[in-house]
């Protein structure tokens, strides 16, 4: 009888084991981006020569951005070799500028975030999913940006 009961702990123990192990990857998944309310955040690298016209400059940029299925924005953008004065998200096409979408705020030295509740509007996301929007950081030295990086909507 007790080798009886003991196989029955053992088989609920197994069973429960199962479903916490189902649980966590539900939740692993929602961390992942399975969310579809949630995007991946891709990871960018910032240069000046995807600039238009493109800098010549030592600068260097890279950071994560996800841009959401509602439309939310949250990223974070780190430079180096330069003295960075502002960073935007642009709608722009490679090789073409465009206006501001999302500005950044700096977070600390060379550091710049999406402001909490940023959000995209219907036609900037459209504009994102279609590959026409980028980052730039821009300098004193070159104002109109100093390096980019094209974004790309990342399929889930």
């Amino acid at each position: 009888m007790s080798q009886m009961k003991n196989r029955s702990w053992i088989a609920a123990a197994a069973v429960v084991g199962a479903f916490a192990l189902l649980g966590g990857c539900s939740q692993m998944k929602s961390m992942m981006g399975g969310d579809e309310s949630r995007g991946r955040a891709q990871n960018i690298t910032l240069s000046g020569g995807n600039e238009v016209p493109p800098v010549t400059t030592p600068a260097t940029g890279s950071g994560t951005v996800s841009i959401n299925a509602d439309r939310s924005v949250t990223a974070r953008i780190t430079v180096s070799g330069m003295t960075a004065t502002a960073a935007h998200i642009h709608t722009g096409a490679a090789g073409a500028n465009g206006p501001v979408v999302v500005p950044f705020v700096k977070s600390g030295d060379n550091v710049f975030v999406a402001p909490e509740g940023a959000r995209m509007t219907e036609e900037q996301y459209a504009a994102y999913k279609a590959g026409n929007t980028y980052v730039n950081v821009h300098s004193a030295r070159n104002p109109g940006g100093e390096i980019r990086a094209q974004l790309r909507a990342i399929d889930r």
